[in-house]
């Protein structure tokens, strides 16, 4: 089983959820480093993975989804700079504790962690994703794992449905046809999660709704009359939105030798950085276990 971990979810999570009085000599925030380090830490000790990864999401503006739809993700407010500050010092702590992690210009950590289950997949080993994004459970097959860390627990392929309304072969469509605010994706006009969520019942994927229009007025919704008209004049709209919820497991990834295989952490720069950012003993000796399964 190999472990791919959406490093900016936990990031976020420990900016948003640590104190923000929390901060080092300067008067820097280090909240978000705190938590993350904790959350890490935790993952390694809980599990003691043979394979794990820790992918970041590195520029909105290069990622090839912006290029297709500028508006992609624009409704978000940028990253504050103290926060920017501290994905630097999570990614040096990751690095330090000897785990294999990468970000590309190009692409978000949603499409290295489906490369690295492509990868996985050819080589053999399973896949356990663990996030709280539900677009990265599109890429979870019979014998993966979506693992919502702290949170929901490890929901497996059978149980997908039951958090996310449809299969995970079915996320991406889904999220087309209904639309998704949080990336600022539109999907069709007037088309719901329950609306997207019968069609898909209904005729399985995107391309079989669109095949058969002339059926859709079967499909048990309100304005079912209507609807296959409405999605006639928004098709092109619902493909340009197809194309931004699939994830991209093609991504150009760089491994380390070792593979994603941990290595023993390096001590000696966990400690700088924690002196830098004044952590104390508790994480410092968490950083130590570590090391000591290793």
């Amino acid at each position: 089983m190999q472990y791919l971990i959406d490093a900016s979810v936990y990031v976020f999570r420990a900016y948003y959820s640590m104190p923000d009085d929390m901060v080092d000599d300067q008067g820097n925030p280090v909240n978000a480093l705190y938590g993350f380090c904790r959350f890490l830490g935790d993952f390694m000790e809980q599990v003691r993975p043979e394979y794990v990864a820790v992918l970041f999401d590195e520029s909105r503006a290069t990622n090839f989804r912006t290029e297709i739809y500028p508006q992609y993700k624009a409704n978000r407010d940028p990253a504050p700079p103290e926060l920017k500050r501290q994905f630097g010092q999570c990614r040096q702590f990751t690095r330090a504790l000897g785990l294999m992690n990468c970000s590309h210009p190009n692409y978000e950590a949603d499409d290295l962690i489906g490369t690295l289950v492509s990868v996985g997949r050819r080589e053999g080993r399973r896949s356990t994703i663990v996030t709280r994004d539900k677009d990265l459970a599109q890429l979870v097959a019979k014998d993966d794992v979506f693992w919502d860390f702290a949170g929901r627990g490890r929901i497996a392929y059978e149980q997908i449905p039951e958090f996310f309304n449809v299969w995970p072969e079915q996320i991406a469509d889904f999220l087309a046809l209904a639309g998704d605010s949080v990336d600022n994706i539109p999907g069709v006009p007037g088309v719901g999660q329950k609306t997207a969520t019968a069609l898909l019942q209904h005729f399985g994927s995107l391309d079989k709704v669109y095949a058969n229009l002339d059926a859709v007025h079967e499909v048990s919704v309100r304005g079912a009359k209507t609807l296959g008209a409405k999605l006639d004049q928004h098709k092109d709209a619902a493909m340009l939105a197809r194309q931004l919820t699939g994830i991209a497991c093609d991504a150009p990834i760089e491994q380390p030798a070792t593979g994603l295989r941990p290595q023993p952490p390096d001590l000696g720069a966990i400690n700088a950085l924690f002196d830098t950012a004044g952590i104390g003993t508790a994480l410092r000796r968490q950083a130590e276990r570590v090391s000591d399964l290793y």
